[in-house]
């Protein structure tokens, strides 16, 4: 199965639609009047929908097993053609578009075994989806696609050169996925007064996101909260707790981690931690979504 682990749970939602067509209206008038052989058509086929979308990952390989928190099957009668929606709804770390096509077609296979031993003439004419919310990809399309970044590696084995950087790296890429541009990409030891001149001269340069990596730890050179905290205008707890949330679900050791953000004027100043997996996935907690930022700070243009 595809990797979601680094996802983040949100409201997922998918509408579904088959067609059932039988080949005469007196197929119609049964099902209206209730006198189909087998049962009520809509009442046993919404039940084996709703039983079907359950079982989902069992049939289909690499579909994850996921929580199914709402379902609905709507019908509409139209001549001939019987026209069923199908509606899932979670909250999770991955969509539900599969799921709800899936019991889509289960209803309409249902209303065929149902149907066919007083019309030889039915027709399965489409399953298809027809939307579906929830996730990254949602929000695409919503965020500025000018902004600019500074990202600083807070490190003194990295600023010697001991140890490679890897935590800014994986900033940059994130970054650049997002389509937001880095313009500076450098490497400073653990000093306040650095960390502090750095802030200070990305800000006045108009660098929309100052992302420092390294020093939210708990050593005695660890500075980097102390060194921003001073400078900002606003603190953002969501931010924060948004990023400890996201890895302690994956590391007990999160707690341990001082995290920043706060905005000087209208820069985004965020303080990462220095490991790898640490930076990447305070990235990926946050990102892209936090960029909705510049929408409030500086208007919803677009280039």
């Amino acid at each position: 199965m595809v990797d979601i682990t680094h996802k983040s749970t949100t409201l997922r939602t998918a509408v579904a639609q088959a067609i059932v067509k039988v080949s005469k209206e007196e197929t119609i008038a049964a099902i209206k009047n209730d006198t189909v052989p087998k049962g009520n058509v809509f009442a046993m086929s919404k039940a084996a929908g709703l039983l079907g979308v359950k079982r989902t990952p069992d049939i289909l390989p690499d579909c994850h097993p996921i929580p199914i928190e709402f379902t609905s099957v709507e019908y509409d009668i139209n001549g001939l053609e019987i026209s069923v929606l199908f509606t899932v709804k979670t909250i999770y770390k991955t969509g539900v578009e599969v799921e709800a096509m899936h019991g889509a077609s289960v209803v309409a296979l249902n209303m065929y075994d149902m149907l066919k031993p007083i019309d030889k003439g039915i027709e399965i004419l489409q399953i298809k989806l027809l939307e579906k919310k929830g996730g990254k990809s949602d929000f695409t399309d919503r965020f500025r696609k000018d902004l600019s970044a500074a990202v600083i590696v807070c490190s003194d084995s990295i600023s010697a050169g001991e140890k490679e950087d890897r935590a800014g790296k994986a900033i940059k890429g994130i970054l650049q996925d997002c389509n937001v541009n880095v313009v500076h990409y450098i490497i400073i030891p653990d000093e306040k007064d650095m960390i502090r001149e750095k802030a200070r001269i990305f800000q006045e340069q108009g660098m929309d996101l100052i992302i420092y990596t390294g020093g939210t730890g708990l050593s005695k050179r660890d500075v980097t909260p102390e060194a921003l905290e001073p400078l900002l205008d606003r603190r953002i707890p969501g931010i924060e707790e948004a990023i400890r949330s996201y890895g302690q679900d994956r590391t007990p050791f999160s707690m341990l981690s001082r995290s920043i953000a706060g905005t000087i004027k209208n820069t985004l100043v965020l303080g990462l931690p220095g490991s790898t997996n640490g930076a990447k996935e305070s990235m990926e907690a946050i990102f892209p979504s936090v960029l909705h930022i510049f929408r409030i700070l500086k208007g919803a243009r677009h280039d």
